[in-house]
């Protein structure tokens, strides 16, 4: 597999000569050539979305898979410059995840929450992270698998958390009242949301006068009607939505206008963090390689499962390296009850939208 960055991603002897060295090598090779042959066999996604987010979910926690490999956050993670000069194989995968919940909060703008909420809150891994970050707020992790929180409640109590909890609520339907959290953190959830104003809508319902709503989430490129959507990039995508059960992306632009046609935002930004969170994928690939035993033990189901989901890993790396897709970073801050965010200098917050609202919910 080559492309940028990392186009050595299967380099595993590395020079060892050990019969364990050897043993990876040959099972390397071998997950090397059943993606091959995967990205050739497997044209079509095998879990189109059909309101099936949690029961998908319910089965990727139970297998342990997933955590094993990821750790606590279900999420990419970010390498910064000098550390993809050095090659992204010399970082930790598990900590990219770590810096990756570090960059966001510190982008987002929020200081001291008090009363946070993290929609889409997978195993808890980031809902832990800020209760322990922030000692004297209250934090709360929602999702709709039954076992994502379970587990996440379990490794809360194996972490004496008492600042912290987890709840099944569905993100387009909050039981919360208005005006509550003065943080709300959406992390790589929107992609599974049928309905992606209403996912932002009921952030923002939910959100404090002047507090911080910081979304990260997979989007693909921008599409009009002078640069429209090729039948192979359509294709691509429809892989893409079915295999993870996502309805659908929409772009970051879409994004930034659902916030400014909501209309309670004092401030609105974006970005494309793509450049730092590329690695991420061939980088799951390869701490797999490297350390391949639990999957080997599991037996066929989850083998033909993984040969799957390299497929599906390396299908992100080059939609993301072709610019088909783009890693969104949207946020806004809160207009206060008078309209003047209090303790903030709008100035401090930049904004790089159009002022141009063109999101046409319909095409949805």
């Amino acid at each position: 597999l080559s492309g940028s960055p990392g186009g050595y991603l299967f380099d595993v002897a590395g020079g060892e000569t050990s019969r364990s060295a050897l043993t990876t090598a040959l099972i390397a090779g071998g997950a090397l050539g059943a993606a091959a042959l995967g990205l050739k066999l497997f044209s079509t996604g095998s879990r189109p979305y059909d309101a099936n987010v949690g029961n998908e979910y319910d089965s990727w926690t139970n297998d342990g898979v997933l955590e094993y490999y990821w750790g606590e956050h279900i999420h990419l993670g970010y390498y910064n410059e000098e550390e993809l000069k050095r090659g992204w194989k010399k970082k930790d995968f598990k900590e990219a995840k770590y810096d990756f919940v570090e960059e966001m909060l510190k982008w987002s703008g929020a200081k001291q929450p008090k009363n946070i909420l993290d929609v889409g809150c997978g195993i808890g891994g980031t809902s832990r992270y800020l209760a322990k970050k922030f000692p004297d707020a209250k934090v709360t992790g929602i999702t709709i698998s039954e076992m994502q929180v379970k587990r996440a409640t379990e490794l809360a109590k194996e972490q004496g958390l008492g600042n912290v909890e987890f709840k099944l609520v569905n993100a387009l339907d909050m039981s919360f009242e208005d005006n509550q959290f003065d943080l709300v953190w959406g992390c790589e959830s929107g992609e599974h949301m049928p309905d992606k104003k209403k996912y932002v809508e009921e952030m923002t319902r939910v959100l404090a006068p002047g507090g911080h709503l910081a979304i990260a989430t997979w989007c693909q490129r921008h599409s009009t009607e002078e640069t429209p959507f090729t039948d192979k990039e359509k294709e691509d995508l429809q892989f893409l939505y079915d295999e993870w059960a996502h309805p659908y992306f929409v772009s970051i632009k879409d994004y930034e206008d659902i916030l400014l046609e909501i209309g309670d935002f004092e401030t609105v930004g974006a970005d494309d963090w793509t450049t730092p969170t590329i690695a991420s994928w061939r980088h799951s690939i390869w701490v797999g390689v490297v350390d391949p035993w639990i999957v080997v033990f599991k037996g066929p189901l989850v083998w033909y499962k993984t040969v799957r989901e390299i497929v599906t890993l390396e299908r992100m790396h080059q939609a993301f390296d072709s610019g088909l897709m783009e890693y969104g970073m949207i946020k806004g801050m809160k207009k206060s009850a008078s309209g003047a965010v209090p303790g903030e200098n709008k100035e401090s917050v930049s904004s790089n939208v159009s002022s141009t609202v063109s999101w046409d919910p319909a095409k949805f």
